[in-house]
């Protein structure tokens, strides 16, 4: 049975964003070096760091593109036991003074690094460009990597779009009664019980932890002696993890709009409200001095007040849809207002769609919003990044396993954010039935005796707030700090030229600004 927090939470996490933490899990190198962390030992990785890189056409995106498959542990733990296939495409350098390979992962967890390399001459400054092979892949349990598949379409129409039963008649989250608390409890069982069923060994491997190793076995494949590598948003925890596992093999890493990994999976979601109230305000304040703005009010406040109510009647009289047979409820109409937390980029079709809500009575641009929030990547199917979401988030840090917690949390966010928080809280309830054994103990990263780790934070950040930055930055022994003052999820290439041409210097020619560096 559905519930109404997965519109408001569940795809906030998904569109890049991320809610988790790390681990140190350190292990041996995969090609039979020591490495950083506290992992145990492992052996037998010959077979995987021995592999050869067979590059062929791709199956999506610019004609230069190449692409390959290679092969890891399912568990790290027993090498020798089931294989993970694992997709790579790359797109050579420009230049011929090459040198190496740059890797970028563009958050999520759940999103593809595959794809996202079909924009490398968005993604990365020209001189980058010519001195790097961009390379990109998706993750384990991620989209053509062997994927983790828990609920079918159908099925996670109704997990995202049906609101839950015994809610308050206006949809908040932050009033459920028992008998509402015991759906959204059923909800979330189930949506671990399928990802048990259809994927049963997968689902118990799915933590960063493993993420960075699979990253080292490319690393190795790659031939690059060090690491140089991009993480935006969740991809910030997969780089952090790999300097922590593998510090001795850190070239240059870009942290950019990072994740906290001293904080419990719970306590990030709760956090995450207040940045997603700051982004709301900027993009309100935004639509205000506009002409096509459908939002009303004397300031900032009443026209806050007025969206919430507006959302709060679509609880009630759902939205006209155009497009399918989907209701267009509060959860979905939630989701198309997310957009505009993303990127100041999306922000006039959220106003389209606003005015075409608010007017006419028509969420159809709202219900597309979400569609792109939550890769639905056409009308008959969604990618599998809800299911790698939730199931990277419930294994990378401990999660309390009694609904009071959740009650306590949505009611502490709500306070931060009262349209979207007290969703965001609920939207972790899942991790409550996560299989224990597969999750692991989460924790600060230091990543000690790592070369120097940059660390880009955004001041109005809405899925990664700017704090968690800080935090990151602090962790790290090598990390330093880069500001970018501005709106939108992330700072490298979003249109800042000083944060460009630092994060540039840095990956080219390893120049190390003053800590603290901040972009106007």
């Amino acid at each position: 049975m559905g519930t109404g927090l997965r519109g408001a939470a569940t795809a906030v996490l998904a569109g890049a964003v991320l809610l988790a933490t790390g681990c140190t899990s350190g292990a041996e190198a995969p090609d039979g070096g020591e490495a950083g962390g506290s992992a145990a030992s492992l052996e037998g990785l010959d077979a995987f760091t021995e592999q050869e890189l067979r590059w062929g056409e791709c199956d999506s995106g610019p004609a230069e593109s190449e692409c390959a498959v290679y092969e890891v542990p399912m568990d790290y733990g027993d090498p020798g036991g089931e294989r993970v296939e694992i997709a790579v495409k790359r797109m050579p350098a420009t230049g011929d003074e090459v040198i190496g390979s740059l890797l970028f992962n563009p958050g999520g967890p759940g999103g593809s690094g595959y794809d996202y390399v079909d924009h490398a001459d968005f993604i990365a400054g020209e001189s980058v460009r010519q001195r790097f092979d961009i390379v990109g892949f998706d993750p384990r349990g991620v989209g053509r990597s062997s994927p983790l598949v828990c609920l079918d379409a159908a099925e996670l129409d109704e997990f995202l779009g049906n609101e839950a039963e015994s809610v308050d008649g206006d949809g908040d989250m932050s009033e459920l009664t028992e008998a509402g608390i015991a759906d959204m409890e059923e909800s979330s069982r189930e949506f671990v019980e399928a990802c048990r069923e259809n994927a049963p060994e997968l689902m118990l491997n799915m933590g960063t932890a493993d993420v960075a190793r699979d990253m080292d076995v490319l690393r190795a494949l790659l031939g690059d002696e060090k690491l140089t590598y991009v993480g935006a948003s969740y991809g910030t925890h997969i780089g952090a993890e790999y300097a922590d596992q593998f510090p001795d093999r850190v070239r240059a890493l870009v942290l950019d709009g990072a994740v906290d990994p001293s904080q419990e999976q719970l306590d990030l979601s709760v956090a995450q409200a207040t940045g997603f109230e700051t982004a709301l305000r900027a993009f309100v304040e935004d639509c205000l001095g506009r002409q096509d703005c459908p939002l009303g009010g004397e300031d900032v406040e009443e026209a806050v007040t007025e969206l919430d109510e507006f959302l709060a009647g679509t609880a009630a009289e759902p939205l006209a849809n155009s497009m399918d047979d989907r209701e267009i409820n509060r959860p979905r109409t939630e989701l198309g207002v997310l957009a505009a937390l993303y990127s100041d980029s999306w922000w006039p079709r959220v106003r389209e769609g606003l005015t075409d809500a608010m007017e006419e009575g028509d969420g159809t641009v709202l219900l597309q919003l979400g569609d792109e929030l939550y890769s639905r990547s056409d009308r008959q199917s969604y990618e599998n990044s809800t299911a790698a979401l939730i199931a990277v988030n419930c294994s990378d840090s401990p999660s309390p396993r009694d609904v009071a917690a959740y009650v306590e949390a949505a009611e502490a966010a709500e306070e931060e954010s009262p349209i979207f928080g007290a969703s965001l809280a609920w939207g972790a309830l899942p991790c409550a039935y996560w299989p224990e054994e597969a999750v692991d103990e989460g924790g600060p990263i230091s990543a000690a005796g790592a070369d120097p780790i940059l660390v880009l934070g955004t001041t109005r950040d809405s899925a990664t707030p700017y704090e968690w930055s800080v935090a990151l930055a602090e962790q790290l022994e090598s990390g330093f700090l880069v500001t970018r003052d501005g709106d939108g999820h992330t700072g490298y290439r979003m249109g800042d030229p000083c944060i460009d041409a630092i994060v540039d210097s840095y990956l080219v020619d390893l120049e190390v600004p003053e800590d603290g560096m901040a972009c106007a």
